[in-house]
């Protein structure tokens, strides 16, 4: 059984064109894709987790 890979928060945020602070601050309230953190505290994104949430920003303009 083969896993998606996952996508580093460097390569979401260069989809997203957002800045790093400017996803934190979305994080800390709430509003951003579902995540992995692992143990060295870096985040890591499944690319359906990142399609799910821009899809459900495209539906409900108050999701994101």
């Amino acid at each position: 059984m083969s896993h998606e890979p996952y996508l580093k928060l460097r390569d979401v945020l260069a989809e997203l064109d957002m800045s790093r602070p400017a996803f934190y601050r979305m994080r800390a309230r709430g509003k951003a894709p579902r995540c992995l953190k692992l143990p060295n505290g870096q985040l890591r994104f499944r690319r359906t987790d990142v399609e799910s949430w821009l899809a459900n920003c495209e539906e409900d303009l108050t999701a994101c």
